[in-house]
């Protein structure tokens, strides 16, 4: 019989597995421990990050300023009639050019017609009495000379005279009138514009009051493009403006791809937008190919001029962080640092750096996200490994073809065998 008993026994079991569990499970965290150092090894020192490069270049750049703008109609009208009632006709076609003095739209013109003939008559009867008011005047100051009437007759008959010639002033200004109203009753267009949609149809009775009105025009040759820049840069356009005060601006598509127009500088707005801090500018483009819509967005790029011998990188190299703006340069031993820098104007893709860089550095321009202070990189040039895998799919299919290989005639070889 054993000494130990059966309690005891497995106690000493249970024992040894916990002692097991926890000698597993130190070992475990060893093992991922050091693993992570040898991937943070690795990551630092080894297994250099791909990245594609480009260089510091020192050359003439073009200034430019880039902002979100909207376009805007030279001019936009809401036609209305002037005088109510029916609408009998529309001559003009939605969204048809129109030129300023056509007729757009004809209201009912006969109760004009009947209020001008009216005062036309009260116009000849007032006229009737005047003349002959005069006539009786003229009689009066003649038997006025030979005393035989009174000349408070005389005064009388003058009172008399002037009192028609008044009446009839006031029926050729209704005259006036009437005529204007019956001419309302032709609608033309106050501008050369393009026509929008039709806001009433032929049939309906319409009224001066009506908000909508009949229809909007807008002038979009020429149109207009407003856009904000920063107060940052507030004297530099200005000191632009004084060298040369038409200055040419672009407008892109929203995807800042494809330009869409060529313009001018047509004015600065005169005070700043404190909520903003920004100033308004306007532009003016002739929109000749009809490429710029009112209230469409667009990517405006304004001209500043060229700055001389300025040191240039590509936008897509800067990085903003808690240092400000940064690129990871090129060392000679082939791994990376941060270099801080004070960026300028933007010229194009690329952007001036006025303090941080020198002439010939490499810089970082992708594979950057995977980048730190430090870390190893090899260099790739993109544009030949994208040519290569573009190339590579016709080399295979050429291949397939040599060889009959995923052709109809070697399956149904195959099939026959």
């Amino acid at each position: 019989m054993s000494a130990t008993s059966p309690p005891s026994r497995h106690r000493a079991r249970l024992a040894v597995i916990i002692l097991a569990v926890i000698a597993l499970g130190a070992a475990g965290w060893w093992f991922s421990h050091q693993s992570a150092n040898n991937n943070d090894k690795t990551r630092k020192n080894g297994a250099p990050i791909a990245v594609g490069i480009a260089s510091v270049e020192q050359q003439d750049a073009p200034l430019q300023l880039s902002a979100l703008g909207t376009a805007t109609a030279s001019y936009t009208v809401t036609v209305h009639s002037r005088v109510d009632g029916q609408l009998n006709k529309l001559h003009f076609e939605e969204g048809q050019l129109v030129k300023q003095g056509q007729l757009l739209a004809e209201i009912d013109p006969r109760p004009y017609q009947a209020a001008l003939a009216q005062v036309q008559g009260q116009l000849m009867r007032d006229q009737a009495l005047l003349k002959n008011a005069e006539l009786d005047l003229a009689r009066y100051r003649q038997l006025a000379e030979q005393n035989s009437i009174a000349k408070q007759q005389v005064d009388t008959q003058e009172a008399l005279v002037h009192q028609y010639q008044g009446t009839v002033k006031l029926d050729q200004g209704a005259l006036d009138n009437a005529r204007l109203q019956l001419d309302y009753t032709r609608i033309t267009a106050p501008i050369s514009a393009r026509a929008g949609l039709r806001q009433v149809d032929p049939g309906n009775i319409v009224h001066a009051a009506d908000a909508n009105g009949l229809v909007i025009l807008t002038q979009t040759q020429p149109i207009n493009v407003v856009f904000a820049i920063p107060e940052v840069s507030l004297s530099q356009v200005q000191q632009a403006i004084t060298t040369d005060k038409t200055l040419k601006v672009e407008a892109w598509d929203r995807d800042n791809r494809n330009k869409l127009a060529d313009g001018r500088l047509l004015a600065m707005d005169n005070q700043l937008n404190t909520s903003t801090g920004t100033v308004s500018i306007k532009a003016r483009f002739d929109n000749q190919s009809q490429q710029l819509y009112p209230n469409q967005f667009v990517n405006v790029h304004l001209q500043l001029g060229v700055q001389t011998a300025a040191i240039v990188i590509p936008t897509v190299a800067i990085q903003q962080g808690k240092v400000g703006n940064y690129v990871y340069s090129v060392n000679p031993d082939q791994t990376v640092s941060i270099s801080k820098i004070k960026t300028g104007l933007a010229s194009g893709d690329n952007t001036i750096v006025e303090q941080g860089l020198r002439p010939g550095q490499k810089v970082v321009i992708d594979g950057l996200d995977k980048l730190r202070d430090g870390a190893s990189v090899k260099i790739i040039d993109r544009a030949a490994q994208t040519g290569a895998e573009a190339s590579q799919p016709r080399h295979k299919h050429a291949a397939n073809v040599a060889t009959g290989h995923g052709t109809g005639k070697h399956q149904n070889t195959s099939s026959a065998q």
